[in-house]
């Protein structure tokens, strides 16, 4: 079988920066905090991006939100993603003290949560190409490398992939993301390969392929049939985070056992206690799930009072199976 590392594994260059591998981890909301981040980072993925922020939120200097976006010198190459539909608010954020430290902007235009695309938010902003473009350029002013994440359109009635991602680098985005479903698709099916390849045929600035990528297979598929500079994994990389070293070729000696106890380290150190244990209970659920037999563990796990007391489990857990 063909190697991913063999074949399609190179750099990235993104406006002024590039990247040691074109295999990325995706923004999810409530995952890809600070220690997941480093984590992906370690086991070769060439950017983690932070889950997405509200650039409101930051423009009324709200806390929560702001905790999103912590970071340290230990987070080499720093990609935030930023969610909104109004200009100004992400030329702000940009500028701002919260995103001071971060090298790449990154714009969801591609959520397709219903309260999101209510606001004019995500993936609603393939409608509105004037005002898509406006935030892109709000952002460009900022001096910082600008990326896109989007999708092909609303439904197949309303493709918009070519003339988007055309739009996208007239406005000055380095680099875009293309999700090959639909908003109407939501997570489910088949990503359509021939929409990241119209797309790579509109444009010169790197295109990333996302969505539907499972393993090694997925991934070589993916740039077989969509020319693509790069993939982007999305939450098969909560469930197995190796998929970064087996991309890329890295020789680690990690288990799940070592991350996962590895993510309750950074995480006791950069969140209160109850912040780090709700991290690592949702971490350790993705992990367990190609796990048969955990169900009593995992309700264990939940109920688990200290931090402590969830080291002990999650040994219990993860370190059976690496006997």
């Amino acid at each position: 079988m063909r190697k991913f590392c063999e074949t399609y594994l190179k750099k990235l260059h993104i406006g002024n920066i590039t990247t040691e591998s074109n295999v990325l981890m995706a923004p999810l909301a409530g995952y890809t905090c600070y220690p997941f981040r480093i984590m992906c980072r370690k086991l070769g993925a060439g950017l983690a991006f932070t889950e997405m922020v509200s650039a409101n939120g930051l423009k009324f200097n709200d806390k929560a939100t702001a905790r999103l976006l912590y970071t340290d010198a230990a987070e080499t190459l720093k990609a935030a993603q930023l969610l909104g539909s109004v200009p100004s608010a992400f030329e702000n954020a940009c500028k701002g003290g919260y995103t001071a430290d971060y090298d790449i902007i990154d714009i969801n235009m591609g959520c397709p949560v219903p309260n999101v695309v209510k606001n004019g938010e995500g993936c609603a902003l393939t409608q509105d190409l004037r005002l898509a473009s406006r935030i892109i350029e709000a952002c460009k002013r900022s001096g910082k490398v600008v990326t896109v994440k989007f999708r092909p359109g609303m439904n197949r009635e309303k493709i918009v992939v070519s003339e988007f991602a055309r739009m996208c680098e007239d406005s000055g985005a380095d680099m875009i993301t293309v999700h090959g479903r639909t908003r109407n698709m939501m997570y489910d099916g088949e990503p359509v390969y021939e929409y990241i390849a119209e797309a790579k045929r509109s444009v010169n600035i790197p295109v990333i392929a996302n969505g539907g990528i499972h393993s090694e297979e997925d991934a070589i598929r993916m740039m077989d049939n969509t020319g693509a500079d790069g993939v982007m994994i999305a939450r098969f990389g909560l469930e197995d985070p190796m998929i970064f070293a087996e991309l890329t070729g890295k020789v680690t000696k990690e288990t799940r056992l070592s991350l996962i106890m590895g993510q309750a380290d950074m995480a006791e150190k950069c969140f209160d206690e109850l912040s780090a244990m709700e991290h690592i209970k949702k971490i350790a659920s993705y992990f367990m799930k190609r796990l048969p037999g955990t169900k009593s563990l995992k309700q264990e796990m939940y109920s688990c009072g200290n931090l402590l007391q969830l080291r002990e489990i999650l040994v219990r857990i993860f370190g059976e199976t690496e006997k």
